[in-house]
């Protein structure tokens, strides 16, 4: 079977180099000539560990290709995935600009029979808007049909994710798409991966409702996290405490700075949007929003109080990207912190092991950048950890201490324990730990 994915961004180049793993011949397409210039040569365009490796083989085995032209996947394939991005408006719904402009492409170039799967983050409805868009500009009439396959991939693992998916959600109507669908990830049967078939409308609401209760998960622990430091509990047991339980689970459950990145925070936001305009209250999901936003907050409150003024004062920031693992800064916890700290007038250097060039295109040179760790806290007045790469987990304590002018550490992942920074000589704070 020959497949198309058009979008080479995060979705759709793991999709296309997971796929062509899989044995299948797959043709990426993007308009950026540039980008697929550079991943005809090999070259991924963002950090995610162990793609590059799969993107080069498939290349030299000839069952990845790339292309900026849609008639390219369109003509040589019977499934077209569609993995372009949606990002979100003013008004927090989702921008679909550019999947109507493909699902417009795309008809112009459908000649036969072909199953058009959405894998983009959509709003309920978008399966049948595609219906009609393509409907109304095939040049002959073919038939067609449309599916919803939702993407659950986490950065920094998304590999693994795909090829060893919790679930793989298959929303459609068609009988026939659904058995072309079930082929495609043939191989995850024989790991026993559970297959959910469903209606296009419910496969796209599975996805929003996912994210968003992952979201009020974090934002409930850090909501404790807070009240855990006015009655001198330690957050890190009680979710230990809470997470025992089969019927809550440990997952997302680790207090922090706030989650971000290019999922929770604007699926959420879309989430409300919809229910909104359908008049239903999501009252929780929208708690979760703003308990988010004052957790971000919080963290610039606790290094305040902790250091006193710090106008003037230099800030060792380590890790910029949302999580580990990756590169996207989007909606990034660091993001918002290093903002709030320019604005009280104090002094940035950061260091990430892989989103110091993403940083640069942020801030520019309102903030000064390490080339590691122990460059960054070099005669800064304190140091805070905000992304929990596994290089922060294990620093030369020592040497920090020596390095820094001032030893304030602001551990905001709690990755280190209490006793140990405080006896190094550390004036230590973490969240939630009394």
């Amino acid at each position: 079977m020959n497949i198309g994915v058009i979008g080479t961004g995060y979705v759709g180049l793991v999709t296309g180099a997971c796929f062509a793993e899989f044995g299948i011949s797959v043709t990426c397409v993007d308009k950026d000539a540039d980008k697929i210039k550079a991943l005809k040569k090999g070259i991924v365009p963002f950090y995610e560990p162990g793609l590059e490796v799969l993107v080069k083989k498939n290349i030299k085995s000839g069952r990845l290709r790339f292309s900026t032209k849609t008639a390219d996947a369109v003509d040589s394939s019977l499934v077209i995935f569609v993995a372009v991005g949606t990002p979100p408006r003013g008004d927090g719904s989702a921008d679909m600009r550019h999947v109507e402009e493909v699902a417009g492409e795309v008809a112009g170039a459908i000649s036969g029979y072909k199953v058009v799967v959405m894998k983009s983050t959509v709003p309920v409805g978008t399966g049948a808007r595609l219906r009609e868009i393509i409907s109304k500009r095939l040049k002959e009439q073919v038939d067609f049909d449309i599916v919803s396959n939702p993407e659950f991939l986490r950065e920094g693992s998304a590999i693994e994710d795909f090829m060893r998916p919790n679930r793989v959600i298959i929303g459609s109507s068609s009988q026939q798409a659904v058995a072309i669908m079930k082929d495609l990830y043939r191989p995850l049967y024989l790991i026993e991966t559970p297959v959910v078939i469903t209606s296009v409308e419910t496969a796209e609401l599975i996805k929003y409702a996912s994210n968003s209760f992952l979201a009020v998960k974090i934002s409930f622990i850090n909501e404790l996290s807070a009240l855990c430091e006015k009655v001198g509990a330690d957050v890190k047991m009680v979710a230990k405490g809470m997470g025992l339980d089969q019927r809550i689970g440990p997952k997302f459950l680790h207090t922090g700075p706030g989650y971000g990145g290019s999922c929770f925070p604007k699926d959420t936001r879309a989430l409300l949007t919809i229910a909104g305009l359908k008049g239903v209250d999501l009252g929780i999901v929208e708690a979760a929003v703003e308990a988010n936003e004052r957790q971000k907050a919080r963290m610039i409150d606790n290094i305040k109080q902790g250091m006193g003024d710090v106008r003037g004062k230099t800030i060792a920031v380590l890790g910029l990207s949302f999580k580990p693992n990756t590169n996207d800064m989007r909606d990034a916890p660091a993001v918002y912190i290093i903002e709030r700290l320019l604005s009280e007038n104090a002094v940035v250097r950061a260091y990430d092991p892989a989103a110091v060039k993403d940083a640069k295109h942020v801030f520019g040179r309102k903030i000064k950048y390490g080339r590691d760790a122990y460059d960054c806290v070099k005669g800064a007045d304190a140091v805070v950890i905000v992304t929990e790469w596994n290089e922060f987990r294990n620093l030369d304590l020592a040497r920090v201490k020596k390095l820094l002018r001032s030893p304030f550490f602001f551990d905001l992942r709690n990755i280190y324990e209490p006793d140990k920074l405080k006896k190094a000589g550390f004036r230590y704070f973490c969240v939630g730990r009394g």
